[in-house]
């Protein structure tokens, strides 16, 4: 049931795991307020990607991390929290001057024919060459169970940027039974980018996540491709080891080595004992500190429990250059 990695690398996949343009940097690089709104819609919706249904990443231990760098952009990931599983993103475009960070906890809610899983937390990009903040929220993640085992972005997404007045709003829609009955499953999303205090439509979105999403201006009647999810996703490469020397020992991939070695294998025998042993050192952990009065203080993030939310701030205000590279994705 497990995919050979762990859910800080799903997370950090979404950012630094590209083949096509730096979509992240092309945020700054307009001049025009409503062309950066556009780019931060494409490289949000950049982050969707196919989704496998009954595989499930490993569940990260309290203090793991994952530190990867492509190009100008680096990566770095910490579960801040184990009860309840709670994530902290920090990312940095050295070269453009783009600050993202993400705080972020899943909620599952069993629904009888499917399960919702709603990300709570918060998502900030911060343009800091324009003095611009984006606020992102996410759509929700449904798990069908019946009439035929799927998995499936719905809901509602919103950007907002309130030094520029603007802000962009998108609809996935759900399969109707008839549609998860015959397999299909459309992707499709409508939207608009609009001025958040006069309410003006600017622009209709539409089209499909998975494909092509495409942006109509309503004053000139222009149609454009806003995001092409085909030149994104492909050439996709893992990140290698540069300098095994810097790699932390709370790095996923080495805290989930030799339970990967296994699923790779299939030796489920190896992979079974490693995973019970990673947990194991967890609870022994846990005891430890329990006995000793001692609480758990992240070390790259701090961290703020607010009722049921949580608000966590990076230590230090950029990622220094990861251990961890993609090589040769970036020209």
């Amino acid at each position: 049931m497990n995919m050979p990695r762990s859910v800080l690398q799903s997370y950090g996949e979404l950012i630094y795991s590209f083949g096509g343009v730096d979509l992240l940097g092309e945020c700054s690089r307009r001049d025009d307020p409503i062309e950066r709104l556009k780019s931060v819609v494409a490289w949000n919706m950049s982050q969707l990607r196919p989704l496998a249904f009954g595989l499930v990443p490993y569940n990260p231990v309290l203090g793991e991390t994952h530190h990867v760098s492509n190009g100008d952009i680096t990566v770095l990931i910490e579960q801040v929290s184990h009860h309840p599983p709670v994530s902290a993103l920090h990312a940095t475009h050295a070269k453009e001057n783009i600050d993202v960070t993400w705080v972020q906890h899943a909620s599952p809610k069993f629904r009888g024919a499917y399960v919702e899983m709603v990300l709570k937390g918060k998502r900030v990009m911060k343009l800091l060459n324009r003095k611009e903040t984006y606020n992102m929220d996410q759509p929700r993640l449904i798990a069908r169970l019946f009439p035929v085992p799927g998995l499936h972005v719905v809901g509602k997404a919103k950007i907002k940027c309130p030094e520029t007045d603007l802000e962009a709003e998108a609809h996935f829609n759900s399969d109707s039974f008839m549609e998860s009955f015959r397999g299909k499953n459309k992707k499709s999303i409508k939207g608009k980018i609009s001025e958040s205090s006069s309410g003006n439509k600017l622009y209709d979105i539409f089209g499909h996540w998975d494909r092509t999403i495409m942006a109509k201006n309503l004053k000139t009647g222009e149609v454009e491709v806003l995001y092409d999810a085909k030149e994104n996703l492909t050439r996709l490469k893992p990140p290698v080891v540069k300098n095994l020397e810097e790699v932390m020992e709370s790095e996923s991939a080495l805290v989930w080595s030799e339970v990967s070695e296994g699923i790779l294998k299939k030796d489920w025998q190896k992979a079974g004992r490693a995973k019970r042993l990673v947990e194991e050192k967890q609870r022994e952990s846990v005891k430890e500190r329990e006995a000793s009065g001692e609480s758990w203080v992240p070390k790259h993030f701090s961290l703020v429990k607010d009722g049921k939310g949580w608000h966590c701030s990076p230590l230090q205000p950029t990622v220094p250059p990861a251990p961890l590279v993609i090589m040769g994705a970036q020209e």
